[in-house]
């Protein structure tokens, strides 16, 4: 069994709920509604009446006033907020593109400096090669066997290595010159 005070029209209603299919509302008698206030002990007609009228009034102007200057500094926070809001967005979103041109030339000077080294590393290989190239054929060219054949290089550049095949071939021909 459960049961709940509600308020409809002012009047409180007493509900309960005996099994899920019966529930019972009671209607409870209305509360007393407060007694009226009491006269004012001065009347607005006597001097201290209008008085304390005055008083009121005062009273309420001055509570305009302050809740007006409390609202008037509120606002003048709040653009000074706004203000900084925006030149540290400002600054941070200078900061960030400083940082990343920053970043952008690290990489790009990493980038070329890893190339040069790629390209100084192939040039150096292919220094070498040109190096036993000319080794070998000064050394055929001195060899005594000058007509018995030809020599037939290649040279593949790959991105990491040189290949370089030499191939040597039948005799210059019958007629060439002798040594």
């Amino acid at each position: 069994m459960t049961a709940a005070f509600l308020k409809k029209h002012g009047h409180p209603i007493y509900i309960q709920v005996v099994d899920e299919e019966v529930i019972e509302y009671i209607l409870l008698p209305a509360e007393e509604e407060e007694p009226p206030k009491p006269p004012s002990p001065w009347p607005v007609g006597t001097p201290r009446g209008r008085r304390r009228a005055a008083q009121r009034i005062q009273a309420w102007w001055r509570g305009t006033l302050v809740r007006r200057a409390l609202l008037h500094a509120a606002l003048r926070a709040w653009q000074i907020q706004r203000w900084w809001r925006r030149r540290l967005e400002g600054l941070r979103r200078r900061r960030r593109r400083e940082a990343l041109l920053s970043f952008a030339l690290r990489e790009r000077a990493a980038v070329r400096l890893q190339a040069l080294v790629r390209m100084w590393r192939v040039r150096w290989r292919y220094a070498q090669v040109l190096g036993a190239i000319y080794v070998i054929r000064c050394h055929w060219q001195s060899h005594s066997c000058r007509t018995c054949a030809l020599l037939r290089g290649r040279c593949v550049a790959t991105a990491t290595h040189l290949q370089f095949h030499i191939e040597v071939t039948g005799a210059r021909g019958a007629g060439g010159p002798a040594p």
